[in-house]
């Protein structure tokens, strides 16, 4: 509609863009357009699962929208395929992301602390902090801060004290989010991680031990959600913004 009125489109073309509202079927895929107006965010393309072929074209349709597209969990070779077709993206190997740059950014606001137990976590909170940025947070990374080594953590509180919102992503038993939690004055999102020995059970251990917290203002997703975890950490960031405004 702004470039209807501005006139770098005319009616015909504003009417062609907004036939795909609320979606588009491409056949595989029923693209939601819409869910930048409905949430202040495109849709996210889950790579596991797809060929390559099909997150190209989910990629395309979303990039003809002008905004930033991400896609998660994308392998190298999935990379390769996207960037012969848009060789504007960035691949971020840590998080496994694909992102294409929408409009120009706005300076980011408030502070997401993204903290991980230990290195290996390092991916799972690669992608919170990935996808609150994207969504236009200030991000913070505090890693290999684990109850192992604790003093690790208390060396920088500085950093947690300042936070909106705390993301905290650990394996093994997940005591990490609980420590955090009972110190925090901020919500804390834990995110358990598949990483562990053989009683860490894929996850479920740190799971279970996030869910079981005493300490309150803690809220769990998913093992290795880490985009979830980010958009979440994102959402009440954004509502914080607009509280202190």
């Amino acid at each position: 509609m702004e470039a209807l009125r501005d006139g770098r489109i005319n009616v015909d073309e504003a009417s062609e863009r907004l036939r795909f509202l609320p979606y588009e079927d491409i056949g595989f895929a029923r693209v939601d357009h819409q869910r930048y107006l409905r949430r202040g965010f495109p849709e996210v393309i889950y790579c596991p699962g797809k060929t390559s072929g099909q997150v190209v074209a989910i990629f395309g349709r979303l990039a003809a929208s002008g905004g930033v597209v991400l896609a998660t969990r994308a392998d190298e070779e999935t990379y390769e395929a996207v960037r012969a077709e848009h060789p504007g993206v960035e691949y971020h190997r840590e998080a496994k992301a694909i992102v294409l740059r929408g409009e120009p950014e706005k300076e980011p606001f408030g502070c997401v602390v993204v903290a991980s137990a230990g290195t290996a976590d390092m991916p799972v909170a690669e992608e919170a902090a990935l996808t609150a940025e994207l969504i236009g947070s200030r991000v913070e990374r505090l890693y290999d801060v684990g109850v192992a080594g604790i003093h690790r953590l208390f060396d920088n509180w500085d950093k947690l004290s300042q936070a909106r919102v705390i993301v905290v992503v650990a394996g093994m038993e997940g005591a990490l989010a609980s420590v955090i939690g009972g110190l925090a004055v901020c919500p804390v999102v834990a995110v358990p991680t598949s990483v562990g020995y053989g009683a860490n059970l894929g996850g479920i251990a740190p799971l279970l031990t996030m869910l079981n917290s005493c300490a309150s203002g803690v809220a769990v997703v998913n093992i290795d959600n880490g985009y979830g975890a980010g958009y979440m950490a994102a959402l009440i960031n954004r509502a914080g913004e607009g509280a202190k405004q």
